[in-house]
């Protein structure tokens, strides 16, 4: 396959040179640098010229003298050409230094004066070019950039390869690439050969989904959709060539594809790929448009579509490199997806329609007959558009959503404007298929069309939540929409209680309030019981038991219940926002973790078969949090990888993914990854106004900063925590279980009184709701606070008993952290040997970060707690029992400054202020802001 020198990079470093070759090229970058030469080697357009060039721009400067050759098909016939760009430059440089037979023989070869070949002065000549190597090299290192190998000319890749395998010892390196189809084929073997000793042959492969999107993002092509990606992923074949020319060609197109037709592809592109195609009959033409046509053609199928003489005419098109030969397979594969889709985007648009009514009644699958079946027919047809409406429900049931919004899409452009359903109800319901496929764009997309020539109320309401839907948590950027979807709802109980059930979404994402959340959802419940929408009922009454199960509400159990009661509708039943998840949730904080690893590990099942991808976003994760307590950090870094693969791969869920696999990976991974996704998970809350999802996230970083070592950081993230879960009435303590890092970091740093204060507040929630394994992680922290204060006999009872508890209740990793604190209070004492069980404890969890620390531990005795850092010096000593915020907000009410001053001068709300004082006054024995002054007024006086 011959790609032209338009289609190539031009010759330039730039950033996005390397993208989805970062390790291959960390490999040849750390083979250069050791001095070693590197082959890469990959079919046409992989980017082997592109990471050629990126290389060759980092290590040029480091040599003295940089010799590059680029060799075309056309040029390739033309001797000692190569050898010409290579040498041409620096003749005069080494001709003085050959000797004579040598310097004339290459001058000759060189200048295109006088007969010099490899027949008639082979030795010279090779001798010549190794000496000519040897001369720069002497005066500093030599790097040779020799791009496209396979079109060197004969004789230069003869002389080169002579002089490579001969240059052992000499600070000559060979950057080469070269076109290969296979990592067996024999012309790889051949050029490899030609490589000096220990050269490292780096294949370069197609790119990932991810990464080709990534390509298109930074070429300028990132409006595109991730379906659309999707399919230029597989039409292209991961090939980062193909992949920017059809995406180029998307940009240009006027009218995107319809669902169901292949990408366009350009002319470019075409003439790339068929210029084969001119060798075959016409029969074996349309035979293979056939089975382009197809989604799994194979010779059983064409025979069936008319085709009598497939097996002869496919043998034709796999001679000529079209098809791959599979022995004893029945499928028939074209040698690369591009050449399907250019063969089906090159044939007249009657011939398509021909080769689909042909496989509409061949093909043995409802679902690719009705396909075929639309494609085949042009207009509006009721028959048709019922067919492919019976598909697209065949394919739902089957876990295949996004199949059924394609048909959808395709049953409502056959459906005629007065039928029923109309073509605005199916297409509404391809953009809910969609969203459950994870294809959010695509299902916004049709929203909006909708909503452009929809009159119906009960459509455009439908419209609206498919907008908001497809929002996720950046719900502030809908905010308009609610107005409208609001007044479209008019006084409909079952469409106000769609519009109220997102209003409960909204006043917890986007305001942090959790009782208007919790209300809404009540509201919406009531009003879905009303108009009989049971499924809207079921994911209001969900809703609202998860909103209470945070809050710590009492109303919890009794919502789940009701959550739960028949009938139940299945949509809700394995959903992530049904009452299955809630209750999975309840079961997590109520440390009934090997119920709740059966929960979600069947929820994960049902997702995974119905092909919700949210759904399984959200489940992966829940499965990792039920591992990571149960101290199996190792699956749990597994399962929340996992969960942000897809998580990018859709779009959906990608903080709280992050903000997930940054506690796994701190607790079983690498701890500088887990910084990096905790601070991207803050970001991205913050920027999408998620207050939920921002305590959180910071939650995750302030773990990470803990396990890395840096305690002031875990304080100034996990105070912020504090702060907004107060904000937002969050009184669980189970939520984000924060409180025990935070209390152990504050001692770090020498506040044992704040850390005081957050273990008994935290305390009384626990004590209040039951939280045994929170109870018994606080006592763990308390018992650092005692050993600050010198009572270390008390902490080392409290820690045995805080181990003994958090073992029996199945916490492992907690359990190895009392271990582990137990060993450092105690490791002063009988040494090294103290910290033998905690290390047998770390290593059973796989938690590898904590298990570094136990080493570091055992080599440097951990120092005593940094002592309580003492009152400012006018600050009276009744403040000194408060904690760090609180101090702040008295001393601010001392300056008389008001509830929302304090609030906006400490960047919290002034709920939390209020909650603050609330806390002051007890600890003080006081009743009011009134008696804080007093107290100021006190310590003015002389």
């Amino acid at each position: 396959m011959t790609v032209r020198r338009d289609f190539q990079e031009p010759a330039r470093c730039r950033p996005d040179l390397v993208i989805g070759r970062e390790e291959l090229f960390a490999g040849a970058r750390e083979q250069l640098a050791s001095g070693g030469s590197v082959l890469l080697h990959g079919p046409a357009g992989i980017g082997k010229s592109t990471v050629l060039r990126a290389l060759a721009e980092e290590y040029g400067a480091t040599a003295r003298t940089v010799l590059r050759c680029s060799a075309t098909e056309s040029e390739s016939h033309l001797p000692f050409l190569a050898l010409a760009d290579l040498l041409g430059l620096v003749l005069d440089e080494v001709s003085p230094r050959l000797p004579a037979a040598q310097r004339t023989a290459l001058e000759s070869a060189l200048t295109g004066r006088g007969e010099s070949s490899l027949q008639r002065d082979g030795l010279a000549l090779r001798l010549a070019v190794l000496s000519a190597l040897r001369a720069l090299a002497a005066h500093g290192p030599v790097l040779v950039v020799a791009d496209d190998l396979q079109w060197l000319d004969p004789a230069s890749a003869e002389l080169l390869g002579f002089a490579a395998r001969r240059l052992e010892g000499t600070p000559v390196q060979l950057l080469c690439a070269v076109r290969t189809e296979g990592q067996e084929s024999q012309e790889y073997d051949r050029h490899l050969r030609a490589c000096p000793p220990g050269t490292l042959a780096v294949r370069l492969g197609p790119l990932s989904r991810t990464q080709v999107a990534q390509l298109l993002d930074h070429r300028g092509h990132g409006g595109l959709s991730r379906s659309t990606v999707r399919e230029i992923h597989r039409t292209s074949g991961g090939n980062p060539l193909f992949a920017l020319e059809l995406g180029r060609a998307l940009a240009d197109s006027p009218t995107p594809p319809r669902p169901g037709e292949p990408l366009p592809v350009p002319t470019s592109l075409r003439a790339l790929v068929l210029s084969r195609l001119d060798m075959l009959s016409v029969e074996a033409r349309r035979t293979l448009l056939v089975a382009s046509a197809g989604a799994r053609p194979t010779l059983a199928l064409l025979h069936a579509a008319g085709r009598e003489n497939a097996e002869a005419e496919c043998a034709q098109a796999a001679e000529l490199g079209l098809l791959a030969t599979e022995p004893d397979a029945p499928a028939v594969r074209f040698a690369h997806p591009l050449i399907s889709a250019a063969l089906y985007a090159e044939a007249p648009a009657h011939e398509r329609r021909a080769a689909h009514a042909a496989l509409s009644t061949a093909a043995s699958d409802p679902i690719e007959r009705a396909r075929h079946l639309a494609l085949a027919t042009t207009g509006t047809d009721p028959e048709v558009a019922a067919r492919l409406a019976e598909a697209a429900a065949l394919a739902r049931d089957r876990g295949a959503p996004s199949v059924a919004a394609q048909l959808g899409l395709l049953a409502a452009r056959h459906t005629p404007a007065d039928g029923t359903p109309s073509p605005e109800e199916r297409r509404l319901t391809a953009a809910e298929d969609a969203i459950t496929a994870g294809e959010v764009d695509l299902a916004r997309d049709i929203a909006r069309e909708v909503l452009t020539r929809a009159t119906v109320p009960a459509d455009r309401v439908r419209a609206w939540i498919v907008v908001i839907d497809t929002a996720g948590h950046t719900m502030a950027e809908v905010d308009a929409v609610f107005p409208q979807a609001l007044a479209d709802a008019g006084d409909d109980p079952r469409l106000l209680a769609l519009v109220h059930y997102q209003l409960a979404w909204r006043a917890l994402i986007v305001e942090g309030d959790f009782t208007e959340a919790r209300e809404a959802a009540a509201h919406a419940a009531e009003l879905a019981a009303r108009g009989q929408d049971r499924r809207t009922e079921l994911l209001a009454l969900a809703f609202q038991a998860q909103t209470e199960t945070l809050m710590g509400h009492p109303e919890a159990p009794r919502t789940i219940k009701r959550a739960l009661r028949e009938p139940q509708d299945p949509r809700v039943a394995w959903h992530h926002n049904g009452a299955g998840s809630a209750r999975f949730r309840w079961l997590v904080m109520g440390d009934q973790l090997a119920e709740a690893r059966v929960t979600v590990t069947a929820l994960l099942r049902e997702v995974r078969r119905r092909g919700s991808v949210e759904s399984e976003v959200h489940f992966l994760r829940g499965l990792a949090e039920t591992e990571l307590r149960a101290g199996h950090c190792g699956r749990a870094l597994d399962l929340a990888r996992d969960s942000l693969r897809l998580a990018r791969d859709s779009g959906i869920g990608e903080t709280a993914s992050a903000m997930l696999t940054s506690l796994a990976e701190a607790s079983g991974g690498d701890v500088g990854r887990a910084l990096v996704l905790a601070r991207e998970a803050v970001d991205h809350a913050e920027e999408d106004g998620d207050q939920m999802y921002l305590s959180r996230a910071l939650g995750a970083l302030g773990y990470a900063q803990l396990v890395a070592g840096d305690p002031a950081g875990t304080v100034r993230s996990l105070r912020r925590v504090r702060t907004l879960e107060l904000g937002l009435g969050i009184t669980d303590p189970a939520r984000g279980r924060w409180q025990g890092d935070l209390a152990e970091a504050l001692v770090r740093i020498g506040e044992p009184a704040e850390a005081q204060d957050v273990i008994d507040v935290s305390r009384d929630h626990a004590l209040r709701l039951g939280r045994e394994s929170v109870l018994a992680v606080l006592d763990r922290s308390e018992a650092l606070v005692r050993a600050a204060q010198g009572d270390l006999e008390a902490a080392l009872a409290q820690l045995t008993s805080a181990q003994d508890r958090l073992g029996k209740l199945g916490y492992g990793l907690e359990e190895a952290r009392a271990a582990f604190a137990l060993a450092r209070l105690r490791g002063s004492v009988p040494g090294p040997a103290a910290y033998d069980e905690a290390a047998r404890m770390f290593r059973r969890c796989r938690a590898v970060p904590w298990l570094r620390q136990v080493e570091e531990s055992r080599a440097t005795p951990e120092p005593p707690p940094a002592p309580a850092a003492p009152d400012a010096p006018d600050a009276p000593a009744a403040l000194a029992v408060l904690a760090a915020m609180e101090r702040q907000v008295a001393a601010l009410v001392m300056e008389g400054a008001t509830n929302r001053e304090i609030a906006a001068r400490l960047f919290i709300s002034v709920k939390t202020v209020e909650a603050t004082l609330t806390r002051v006054y007890r600890k003080l024995g006081i009743r009011s802001r009134v008696d804080i002054v007093r107290l100021a007024a006190g310590r003015r006086a002389p």
